[in-house]
């Protein structure tokens, strides 16, 4: 349940391990928060010194993904600036940890690094190269739909799941309203809840309570290609701290706050200030380029915030719920992450099913290339498999 990156993911894991998958997504394939994030393959850089797991994780993903979808990777490299003497302070623990999660950083002259990227701030202090890069939000989902639908998934967009049939401890039916409101029950072994956002909503249909908390981003591109590389400030995680290029745009993300609903979520006009302020110090002029467009995406946060500041303390790592002791043996629920991971979140939790439904079979994402992007069918809501 939920058609997002992750449960694309899942369902072309599933299917190689050879289950029979119904993805079921209220409206277009990734058309919540995958959607959305402005794109960028994390390394794992940006989250080595505080995190060694999580950033090595990300750079295993990052090699992982290039790999098996290279077509809807720019794979150019990243640099992180100091543009102040604390930022410039801060590398001195930034390349140790980044080495230490086994992320190859090394030190360039800032020099180098402008004849690189000549559009970057003449103020910068220190520069460090990183394996980052950036990807397509679409086509990387889009390749694991097409890769599930080849092998026999049903992939049901715009059909929005209504209630969750719970009997004798166990998920037995998924009740679902295609667009002219005829209701269907899809029989099922097992259910995952990889709603992101919106796991809470998909939870309590089958009388569940998933601790999540929609943190809302702002972000905003421009209608010009000023880097080739992701460029980032060199400093703590914060907001309005990285410039990701996509295609002829450059995107500068981002914000977060909490919110209490993760529908209808749109960046206010002092994120819009602030991210275009923001974007000049790495990049001078960025604010002066055509503007192409502002908006948010919810992360679905793995835990409960009551305020913007307990949200920023929460991981940025994945949790998988399994729900036996509330009364529903048969259904996990997928929270957190980061979209670099949302190949290895669909392992995990495919390994989870699989164990847990007596199927030895490995997973085999990691070195099987996946179809283009382009099999996967777009335009007119069907309810039907895509492929």
């Amino acid at each position: 349940m939920g058609g997002g990156g992750t449960g694309a993911a899942l369902a072309w894991d599933l299917s190689l391990r050879g289950l029979s998958v119904v993805l079921v997504e209220k409206g277009e394939f990734t058309s919540g928060t995958t959607g959305r994030h402005h794109g960028q393959l994390h390394s794992g850089a940006r989250y080595a010194v505080r995190d060694r797991a999580i950033a090595r994780e990300c750079m295993e993903e990052t090699l992982i993904l290039s790999r098996i979808v290279p077509q809807a990777i720019e794979y150019n490299g990243g640099l992180f600036l100091a543009l102040t003497d604390d930022e410039a302070d801060y590398a001195d623990a930034f390349i140790p940890a980044c080495l230490e999660s086994g992320i190859p950083a090394r030190e360039v002259t800032v020099a180098e690094a402008g004849s690189w990227e000549p559009a970057i701030s003449g103020a910068a202090k220190r520069a460090v190269w990183v394996p980052d890069g950036s990807f397509d939000a679409w086509r990387i989902p889009a390749s694991f739909l097409s890769g599930a639908a080849s092998l026999g998934a049903r992939l049901r967009n715009f059909t929005e799941a209504v209630a969750v049939e719970v009997s004798g401890g166990a998920a037995r039916a998924v009740i679902v309203r295609s667009p002219d409101h005829i209701e269907e029950t899809i029989q099922c072994d097992y259910v995952v809840n990889a709603g992101g956002a919106w796991a809470g909503k998909i939870g309590a249909m089958a009388g569940l309570d998933i601790p999540v908390t929609p943190a809302p981003g702002a972000m905003v591109a421009v209608k010009a290609r000023l880097s080739d590389m992701v460029l980032s400030r060199l400093a703590p995680p914060g907001d309005g701290d990285i410039v990701v290029p996509q295609r002829g745009l450059s995107i500068i993300g981002s914000t977060q706050r909490r919110a209490d609903e993760p529908e209808g979520v749109l960046p206010t006009p002092e994120e819009i200030a602030f991210l275009l302020s923001r974007a000049d110090e790495l990049v001078p002029g960025f604010s002066r380029a055509p503007l192409h467009a502002a908006w948010a995406a919810a992360r679905p946060l793995a835990g409960r915030a009551i305020s913007d500041e307990e949200g920023r303390a929460i991981s940025r790592d994945f949790a998988i719920l399994g729900h036996g002791p509330e009364g529903v043996r048969n259904m996990i629920t997928l929270l957190g992450g980061k979209a670099t991971v949302l190949r290895a979140m669909a392992e995990r939790a495919a390994d989870r099913v699989c164990a847990e439904l007596g199927i030895a079979e490995p997973c085999r994402t990691r070195d099987t290339v996946l179809p283009s992007w382009r099999g996967m069918s777009v335009g007119a809501p069907t309810g039907k498999a895509a492929g």
